[in-house]
């Protein structure tokens, strides 16, 4: 059995596209993972199962539809892999300094970090620092001036937005260790 973990993409953002957290757990565990829990309000899902990724995807995707009268596109991912990823995490990334947002990006398949850069561009220098590694991005930027990067606003506001979730380094760094 191998322990799994589903990133929603926007829920709960400012009272829109409502889920209860403990109504979405007794969903996961209706499709007979084991062991489910969530992480914050945000959409975040740590499960096990034997089945492979391709049929938890599909099954997650299929219930999510049937309950909710929004799309809610999901990332679904072996918390293993998440171990390997943040072994790969550039230097300047997930440090303790407040002044610094740490962020990682999912990037939901088929799309690729080609596509992602193409639409969105290069990270604003003195600002911001983006790096890929495989199906993610590893993105930190200033506090006081996240306004100013390239990569704020195109996060949420280009057609590949709907693409990507993203997650700060402190919830990942939980979400691998339940």
């Amino acid at each position: 059995m191998k322990r799994y973990m589903a990133l929603l993409r926007g829920i709960n953002i400012s009272g829109k596209n409502k889920v209860v957290m403990a109504e979405l757990k007794k969903e996961f565990e209706s499709l007979k993972f084991e062991d489910v829990k969530t992480y914050l309000n945000s959409g975040n899902v740590i499960f096990s199962s034997r089945e492979n990724i391709e049929k938890i995807t599909k099954q997650i995707e299929e219930m999510l539809k049937k309950n909710y009268d929004f799309k809610i596109p999901v990332f679904v991912l072996e918390q293993g892999k998440l171990k390997v990823i943040l072994e790969h995490a550039p230097i300047w990334w997930g440090s303790d300094d407040k002044i610094i947002y740490d962020n990682l990006i999912f990037m939901i398949p088929p799309v690729t970090f080609k596509e992602v850069f193409e639409e969105i561009g290069e990270a604003k220098e003195g600002l911001e620092k983006i790096q890929n590694y495989k199906d993610v991005i590893f993105w930190s930027f200033s506090r006081k001036d996240y306004q100013k990067t390239n990569w704020w606003s195109k996060t949420t506001n280009t057609n590949v937005s709907k693409k990507l979730t993203i997650r700060t380094a402190n919830t990942v760094r939980k979400i691998v260790r339940m």
